[in-house]
């Protein structure tokens, strides 16, 4: 870990030099067994309880309480969330991200699907490396750090990370780019007026509290925010599945000559650690009984992969180290923008001349660039809202593309740029400068093709 980033991470949670010597930081003084102060006031909801009233559920009137107002807001810290909150920073807006876990990456780290595809593609005779930009430098700082990456170098492709070494990467990127960031809050609702999202409702410990912005960044995967804005969208029917790690995998010593086991997943930067994919069932990524199912089957899938591969001779010391904290939801919903990325069309190459990404090759597509325009982060009638990550404008094919990690950090990278122009301009997204919001992804690092 670079000295830097660790000063950094200590200075922003405010902890000294016996915190970076591994000491814990002291509390206030006073006996181990001290209780809980008692603090009175206003309930955390913002309002009186839900009451019952004839056998049904009713929910009184009341005012929410404003959180933040800000310029632009992020809802969801997944790869495509974290690079647009960095971008329209950078570009100069003020910025607050939400995300509903306690920690930044979404399923790049709480999912461990920990490889980062589509980072480059075979373009005249060549190895053309296609994301640049935000995210490659995130992927620059994890090289930095042992155990952080590995094939992230020069001829090498789809790099995979370590989550914790990311986590805390996504961390400090955010800090020094003087987001706002606020954790553990789940957005519920959207705030729309007159066909304007103006923001959202989150719940959290601190009760419901809203958050105003003059451009919203839907970055939550499934699209919450754009649904419960209304606008137009897809929703898919996907695998769902649940990643795992596995240690001592390199550790082993199988007798002579006996067969390999299958599902040994593939290598991570950490010694004898390797991750394991399942594609699971297929299923309503939007219903939390499917969820529920999911989760608990697969959880049991693991454990039964793991005691079969156990007695298997010489594995006997295979463990499993972890399963996701988030299940691994494939697609759910997708916008209805302005453009739609099908497949038909990357296969033809097509060029737009709203070109605000190019992600690298996929092996459905072939072993081509992909370019990905504006239109698809754009609703096509909602306005004050971008999508981002795997919730943008594709095809029911072409989605499989959209939702990987790669090509997330650029939409995501996209969609933050462009809310940060559209709020200090004024305008609606949809109605920006094109060439100027390219002349700023340029700026900021990210390959549009030859300008």
């Amino acid at each position: 870990m670079a000295d830097a980033d660790r000063r950094m991470f200590l200075k922003v949670l405010g902890l000294g030099v016996a915190s970076a010597a591994g000491l814990a930081p002291r509390a206030e003084a006073g006996p181990i067994h001290e209780g809980s102060r008692v603090m009175e006031g206003e309930p955390t909801s913002g309002g009186g309880p839900v009451a019952l009233e004839g056998g049904k559920v009713v929910q009184p009137r009341r005012e929410i309480p404003v959180m933040r107002q800000t310029d632009v807001l992020v809802v969801g810290g997944g790869s495509a969330g974290v690079v647009a909150a960095i971008a329209a920073a950078r570009a100069g807006a003020r910025v607050t991200i939400l995300e509903r876990y306690g920690c930044f990456g979404g399923l790049w780290t709480g999912g461990l699907v920990l490889i980062v595809l589509c980072t480059h593609a075979q373009h005249g005779g060549r190895l053309l490396k296609c994301v640049h930009g935000v995210g490659d430098e995130m992927m620059e700082r994890l090289v930095r750090i042992p155990g952080g990456i590995i094939d992230q170098a020069p001829g090498r492709r789809n790099p995979t990370s370590d989550p914790e070494a990311t986590k805390y990467i996504m961390d400090v990127m955010l800090t020094e780019a003087k987001v706002d960031i606020v954790l553990h809050s789940w957005v519920t609702n959207a705030i729309v007026d007159g066909g304007t999202v103006r923001g959202v409702i989150a719940e959290s410990k601190s009760g419901c509290r809203a958050f105003l912005a003059n451009v919203v960044v839907d970055a939550t995967g499934d699209g919450d925010v754009l649904a419960a804005a209304g606008a137009d969208h897809v929703r898919h029917i996907h695998r769902i599945g649940l990643v795992h790690r596995l240690g001592n995998v390199d550790r082993v010593a199988p007798p002579a000559g006996a067969p390999r086991p299958p599902d040994l997943g593939s290598g991570t930067p950490l010694p004898s650690v390797r991750w394991v994919n399942m594609q699971g069932p297929q299923g309503d990524c939007l219903d939390v009984e499917t969820l529920t199912r999911c989760e608990l089957g697969g959880r049991r899938a693991v454990w039964e992969r793991l005691r079969k591969l156990q007695e298997t001779p010489g594995y006997e010391r295979v463990f499993l180290l972890d399963t996701a904290s988030q299940l691994g939801v494939r697609a759910s919903r997708t916008l209805k923008g302005v453009h739609e990325l099908r497949l038909e069309d990357a296969k033809a190459d097509r060029t737009y001349p709203d070109v605000v990404g190019i992600g690298g090759s996929e092996s459905f597509i072939g072993e081509r660039p992909c370019q990905i325009p504006y239109g698809t982060l754009v609703p096509a009638k909602l306005d004050g809202l971008l999508a981002a990550g795997r919730c943008v404008a594709a095809d029911n094919l072409m989605l499989n593309y959209t939702r990987l990690i790669a090509p997330c950090f650029l939409t995501g990278q996209a969609a933050g740029a462009a809310a940060a122009l559209a709020s200090q301009q004024h305008c609606r997204p949809r109605d920006l400068d094109v060439k100027q919001l390219q002349a700023l992804l340029r700026k900021q690092g990210v390959y549009l093709g030859e300008a």
